[in-house]
């Protein structure tokens, strides 16, 4: 597990840093250094990343901490202002743009599909990258469409075009044409959006898949995730990384980096973390402070509280005579009263316990 001051500064008298070593051998992708902006605002600031290969790696953290910009960094999206990103020893920067795309896949978080492609071709532009100009379509090609096609269940939807689908139809067409493209390294920005909680679940188990070694045991695909919740990170990962400030806060396995501290540290949430009951995974469970605050915030006393008050006051003394034996004095509850703790006045009336305000209408129970 490694832990990092996000907003750690070196001091000023420091020595100059030496340069990053290059990653191990059994690492092909990693950045060294990497700082990202956008016009002057630093993203990213001096990141330093080894992406384990044949691993789920899947990136965590705040809103605007820089998860989606690194990876579109590591797909060469987006330049880096220093630093590099290293494909199997060699800067991004220098390695022709077709064999990047032959190794490294990436499914954006906001793709956009060329106006009426129907879902056959557009998952079939996966396959460009290995297409040449004296072969421009192959069994091979064929092959890896309908695979993907059928891994993501969108077989059925081949012939429609995709600007008609439902978002979740969408997502699971752009990730099958970043399956079409049959590359090593896979990069998935929140591949899970728009998808309802079955199909995110299918999703996450087919990257599973993908990472698993195949039955020759060869290493699987080389998956690294954005992923905004924080269980279903924990769950599927077998590298999690959590940024803050466009920082490393922490990295390493969930089952050591996933605790109530670095919840409350990295996202400022009070939580308990217990096992997950199916996979034994970290499982975070946010605090409830709404249900520990007896007072609104306007300092009134919450409804129910004000009921249980006026009941208080409405219920029998231990000491107090039986209804059944009224005091002397006084005069017996007449029959049909509710009422029956209550102490007759002069003219024989009963006084009541105070009927306590009505709840606000959004507590209030009752039919919808």
């Amino acid at each position: 597990m490694t832990r990092t001051d996000p907003t750690a500064a070196a001091p000023a008298s420091a020595a100059p840093a030496p340069s990053s070593p290059a990653p191990s051998s059994s690492v092909r992708l990693a950045a060294r250094d990497l700082t990202l902006a956008y016009d002057d605002r630093a993203v990213v600031e001096g990141l330093d990343l080894e992406v384990p290969d044949g691993q789920v790696t899947v990136v965590v953290g705040p809103n605007a901490c820089g998860k989606s910009t690194t990876l579109r960094a590591l797909g060469r999206l987006l330049k880096p202002r220093r630093g590099s990103v290293l494909l199997d020893g060699q800067e991004l920067a220098r390695i022709p743009t077709r064999k990047i795309a032959q190794a490294v896949g990436l499914l954006p978080q906001t793709p956009v599909a060329p106006e009426a492609i129907t879902v056959a071709d557009l998952v079939s532009r996966g396959r460009q990258p290995h297409q040449h100009w004296w072969q421009q379509w192959s069994e091979a090609d064929e092959r890896a469409v309908v695979d993907a096609m059928d891994r993501t269940d969108v077989t059925a939807l081949a012939e429609r075009p995709v600007d008609e689908l439902s978002g979740g139809q969408r997502q699971r067409v752009w990730l099958a044409m970043a399956l079409a493209q049959e590359t090593d390294l896979l990069l998935l920005d929140e591949p899970t959006t728009y998808l309802d909680i079955a199909h995110q679940v299918e999703v996450l188990d087919l990257v599973r898949q993908l990472a698993a070694p195949n039955a020759a045991g060869e290493r699987g695909r080389t998956v690294v995730m954005v992923l905004h919740d924080l269980n279903q990170a924990a769950r599927y990962a077998d590298h999690l990384v959590a940024m803050q400030q466009g920082r490393i806060a922490a990295q390493g396995s969930p089952g050591d980096i996933v605790t109530a501290e670095l919840v409350s540290e990295v996202f400022g949430l009070e939580s308990v973390v217990v096992p997950d009951p199916v996979t034994g995974s970290p499982l975070v469970v946010p605090g409830a402070p709404w249900r520990a605050a007896p007072a609104r915030r306007d300092g009134t006393a919450d409804a129910q509280d004000r009921t249980a008050d006026a009941s208080s006051a409405a219920a029998p003394a231990a000491d107090a005579p039986s209804d059944d034996s009224p005091a002397p004095g006084d005069s017996p509850v007449p029959d049909g009263d509710d009422d029956a703790s209550g102490t007759a006045s002069g003219d024989g009336s009963v006084p009541q316990a105070p009927t306590p305000p009505p709840a606000p209408a959004s507590t209030r129970k009752g039919p919808s």
